[in-house]
């Protein structure tokens, strides 16, 4: 019988379940055999005169003699870049990945009760799913090489190598839609590596991830963007990330690729739609500016969460696949 919503904990909190490291950049070149020699990849400072270009008020742009002042301004900037070197033509990105057991428990929550029906809830779905979903969508996204983000566009090949143990596979990046989540049999293995941890049958799954782009020789790469609080004290307008001088992507940005799987939110495959998403609580894409999931539509994650962790049960198995990827992710859930 489930439970009065009342009982849901005040205190609620899960440990994220895919723990990414940053992922490091190097260049190399793609005929050289294996793939080297392998260079790591530096920032550079660059100090660029550009052209005011942003929107202008009515009263200047209607006024040619203010609109000439205004464009003759240089926009002095200075930025980070980084780029492949003139003998390199391929950039090399290498990352690791620990997929831990224990959704069923959470890491903080201050009401037996509701912590007990939440842990029946999640074997129930354990037993009737096994995670196979999930883990193959997140093997899926490895294997495309989502977690390229920009460095993806524009490359002439890509392949992935995967490491678990004793246990390697290459793939082809290209042979895999980031539109949708086809079918493919050489997929499974790693998928159900993914889902042996997350459902327990293994206390964890350490995977390691080499992925090289040919991108043609001293093209640009993209590592992050670092976020400057205070601006007026920067004299750079753009900074861009790196780990002892190694230029290098942020662990949340690769997490973020990898568990884009929701393909479940109503608006999918439609013109509103955005194709497959992060897996967040509302849908939130910030790129666009949109929550897929609106509570008042009853389908953001606390909505669905709060029935299911009672015991009641949810309207399809992508809501259950939802409600528990966004466990797998992890956070801050309590109703304090």
């Amino acid at each position: 019988m489930a439970k009065k919503a009342a009982d849901i904990a005040s205190v609620l909190a899960f440990e994220k379940k895919l723990v990414v490291s940053d992922g490091y950049m190097y260049g190399t070149c793609w005929d050289d055999e294996h793939k080297l020699p392998v260079e790591p990849l530096r920032l550079v400072e660059k100090s660029v005169r550009g052209t005011i270009s942003n929107r202008l008020k009515p009263a200047v742009q209607n006024d040619p003699a203010k609109l000439n002042a205004e464009v003759e301004k240089p926009n002095l900037q200075q930025v980070d870049s980084c780029a492949l070197g003139m003998e390199q033509d391929t950039l090399k990105m290498t990352f690791t990945i620990k997929v831990l057991s224990g959704v069923e428990k959470p890491s903080a929550c201050n009401n037996a009760a509701f912590a007990q029906s939440y842990a029946e809830a999640a074997k129930g779905y354990m037993e009737k799913n096994g995670f196979t979903e999930l883990a193959y969508r997140y093997a899926y996204n490895i294997a495309s090489a989502r977690f390229l983000w920009r460095n993806r566009l524009g490359a002439e090949k890509i392949e992935v190598y995967v490491k678990v143990g004793e246990w390697t596979q290459k793939f082809n990046a290209y042979d895999y839609s980031l539109r949708e989540f086809t079918e493919c049999e050489e997929l499974k293995a790693l998928g159900e590596k993914i889902a042996t941890a997350l459902a327990g049958k293994e206390p964890y799954q350490f995977i390691e991830v080499e992925c090289y782009a040919k991108l043609g020789m001293g093209q640009e790469v993209y590592p992050s963007e670092e976020l400057v609080f205070d601006k007026g004290n920067s004299r750079k307008s753009k900074i861009l990330y790196h780990v002892n001088g190694v230029a290098a992507m942020h662990s949340q940005k690769l997490g973020n690729a990898i568990r884009t799987i929701d393909t479940w939110y109503p608006a999918f495959n439609t013109d509103e739609g955005a194709g497959p998403i992060a897996v967040e609580p509302y849908g939130a894409v910030t790129t666009l500016g949109k929550a897929f999931r609106n509570p008042k539509e009853k389908v953001d994650f606390y909505t669905l969460f709060d029935k299911f962790a009672l015991g009641e049960p949810l309207a399809s198995v992508e809501a259950e696949h939802y409600v528990m990827a966004v466990l797998v992710r992890g956070g801050v859930f309590g109703k304090g």
